[in-house]
């Protein structure tokens, strides 16, 4: 292996031993590669595009412009000159700085609104509220579907205060504690049957979505929303009504979640997620509604029945009737019997005395 030819000015730079070993060892890189191994040809490449650099940097004798473009003779000329003195433009307050301010002669900036914050806020709300995005069919149809559920929270809400004013006053407004508490045993499964038909309907929307290939096929999670809703909504018809409405609750706003992420993803009408917060919120506040009234009757109605105890009333009461209708009829058979009995004494001695 014959050792390259090193430039003497490469040899004189101030870049040191190092720089030297380092450019020579990328010369000789290029020109024993095909004598040396693989991998240490790989390994000396490595060192190529740095050694370059540096070697095109040393050999360059030009140097950049502007390191030695001062001009010595215009310096000397300008430290030679005389400071002239300027007392005109002098002053006391020329040469002072206010002590608490950062400019000497500030703007006068606006005051800020300090109700900014505040007023953006409002603003937000009526944006939202307002559901100018919306479009007006699913506007009218949307609040429409919660008027039934919020009539039937307001009712609980006006059942329970006639319950307890007639509690305290020995009789109600328009209704006695009886009517009252029969009217609550019909609000509170309708209000109930009414928030899983609601639930089981918007997790349908997504099936909705998927057949029409809204956004895209996303046939798992829309199938899956669909699945889980009704899954979630029509076993709360077999809870007591406290805990059926706490269970809806939190469906509402599971699906008020999915179907906020399915408008984020493109999957759902932008508006889609402005319109479900709406009726979420005014579901949402008429369940929290109803339990608070619920909670102002206990004391009068007492703990509610749940379904299944209905129907275990049902079935004893089925069976009673039964067994008293099988008493009756063994009675009956029983006088039928005595009756008999006597009919054939009396014709046993009518024969004794024919005879």
């Amino acid at each position: 292996m014959v050792l390259g030819y090193v430039p003497r000015g490469l040899i004189r730079i101030s870049a040191g031993r190092g720089l030297c070993k380092l450019s020579t060892r990328s010369f000789l890189s290029t020109n024993t590669r095909t004598s040396t191994k693989t991998a240490h040809s790989l390994a000396l490449s490595l060192y190529k595009p740095t050694g370059s650099a540096l070697v095109r940097f040393a050999s360059n004798t030009t140097k950049p412009p502007g390191i030695e473009s001062i001009d010595t003779k215009h310096e000397a000329e300008i430290s030679q000159r005389v400071m002239r003195a300027h007392p005109e433009r002098v002053s006391s307050e020329s040469t002072t700085h206010p002590l608490f301010h950062e400019v000497v002669d500030a703007p006068d900036l606006p005051e800020p609104d300090m109700m900014a914050g505040i007023k953006g806020d409002l603003k937000t709300i009526q944006e939202t509220f307002t559901l100018q995005e919306v479009p007006k069919d699913a506007l009218y149809l949307g609040l429409a579907g919660v008027i039934p559920y919020l009539a039937t929270s307001l009712s609980t809400v006006y059942m329970a205060w006639d319950l307890n004013h007639s509690a305290a006053h020995g009789t109600g407004v328009l209704f006695d504690s009886e009517s009252a508490i029969n009217a609550l045993a019909i609000l509170e499964p309708l209000q109930i049957g009414y928030g899983a038909v609601i639930i089981s309907f918007l997790g349908a929307i997504h099936w909705g979505l998927e057949w029409a290939g809204y956004g895209g096929r996303h046939d798992r999670r829309r199938y899956a929303v669909g699945v889980i809703a009704p899954a979630l909504a029509w076993p709360t018809v077999l809870l007591p009504v406290e805990y059926a409405l706490i269970t809806q609750f939190l469906a509402f706003n599971f699906l008020y979640f999915q179907d906020a992420k399915a408008s984020n993803r493109g999957t759902a009408p932008p508006w889609y997620s402005t319109f479900r917060f709406v009726l979420t919120f005014i579901v949402g506040a008429s369940i929290v509604v109803t339990l608070i009234g619920r909670g102002q009757i206990v004391a009068y109605v007492g703990h509610p029945q749940r379904p299944s105890d209905k129907l275990q009333q049902i079935r004893e009461s089925q069976m009673m009737y039964l067994q008293e209708e099988n008493e009756e009829k063994k009675r009956r058979a029983a006088e039928e019997d005595e009756e008999g009995g006597d009919e054939e004494e009396e014709e046993g001695g009518e024969e004794e005395e024919g005879e």
